[in-house]
């Protein structure tokens, strides 16, 4: 690969795709204490939590406190995940640096998510717009668009369909837009094709990607991504999450194995990785009980180590 970034971002998104797809609640001192580590590790971007109703996912009811305290740490832009207008104006009230709102490109698993069409998602980011330009709010817009590999209730997404909602959403409103392997289905080669036709559609204002590891391709997908342009990945410490349409799903991209592997090759990412795996051994213990995920833990960071791997 050529002309590729000197360095890339990490966006930790365990505290929210992470812990909404597991049983256990883990209390707010927790997670505060988790952001603050993940802070002093390094991390800028941290995905707090979600704007949802707390009986639907209990596990998200603490997102406007999570937030708050994320807000007096120096340089962490700190963002949420926002299903509609309701939600949009609570990260718009918390000041969130970002607001992301999920779109799939699957019209079943649309329905079966969000109880909307994709259009009909569109047409909620436009207001969201609407509402964050009345406020005078600085908070950014994310159009994540979901399983644009492949849909365990659909099947088969084609690209095109993915690229319309994608350019729909730039023209309703979005600052950003990013592109998600909800279900697992992506391969390399799938990546860098679409990566590089979003990138061609929306420039700059393509911003991250999303891969789970349900198929163990996610680090793959991620190294095929950079090669397409993306600059930023979300990931979950241990690759805690996944979603409930995919029936043994392992979960998210491990952070700590993205981050390991993107030193490794050189890129900056800012995180100090003996930092991150020991906040990862406190996090596990709050999970006792969970599977977790990853193999940088197991093996450790290697003797001869590049200074890149330790900040």
């Amino acid at each position: 690969m050529s002309n590729l970034p000197a360095s890339v971002i990490v966006r930790e998104v365990g505290l929210r795709d992470g812990l909404q797809s597991i049983a256990t609640i883990m209390p707010t001192a927790h997670k505060i204490e988790w952001i603050g580590a993940a802070h002093a590790a390094g991390q800028r971007e941290i995905e707090v939590g979600s704007f949802v109703p707390a009986r639907l996912l209990p596990q998200m009811a603490d997102t406007a406190e999570l937030l708050a305290f994320a807000n007096t740490l120096p340089g962490l832009r700190a963002s949420v995940l926002v299903p509609n207008l309701k939600g949009a104006e609570r990260a718009i009230d918390g000041r969130a640096h970002l607001m992301i709102l999920p779109l799939s490109a699957s019209h079943q698993h649309s329905l079966a998510n969000l109880r909307k069409t994709p259009d009909e998602v569109v047409a909620e980011l436009g207001r969201i717009r609407a509402a964050r330009d009345s406020a005078g709010s600085a908070t950014l817009i994310e159009g994540g668009v979901g399983t644009a590999f492949g849909c365990t209730l659909q099947g088969r997404v084609e690209q095109e369909e993915v690229l319309r909602l994608m350019q729909c959403l730039l023209d309703a409103g979005a600052d950003r837009v990013s592109l998600a392997d909800t279900v697992g289905y992506a391969d390399p080669r799938a990546v860098r094709e679409l990566c590089e036709k979003a990138i061609a559609i929306a420039g700059e204002r393509f911003c991250c990607g999303h891969f789970h590891d349900t198929r163990g391709m996610a680090l793959a997908n991620a190294y095929a991504a950079l090669g397409a342009g993306v600059t930023r990945f979300d990931a979950s410490l241990a690759g805690i999450g996944g979603c409930p349409h995919a029936p043994g799903a392992s979960g998210n991209a491990a952070t700590e194995d993205l981050a390991y592997m993107l030193a490794s090759m050189g890129f900056d990412t800012g995180i100090d990785l003996p930092r991150l795996l020991a906040l990862r051994a406190r996090v596990a213990g709050w999970l006792k009980g969970e599977t977790l995920h990853g193999a940088l833990h197991l093996a450790g960071l290697p003797k001869h180590q590049p200074c890149a791997l330790a900040a």
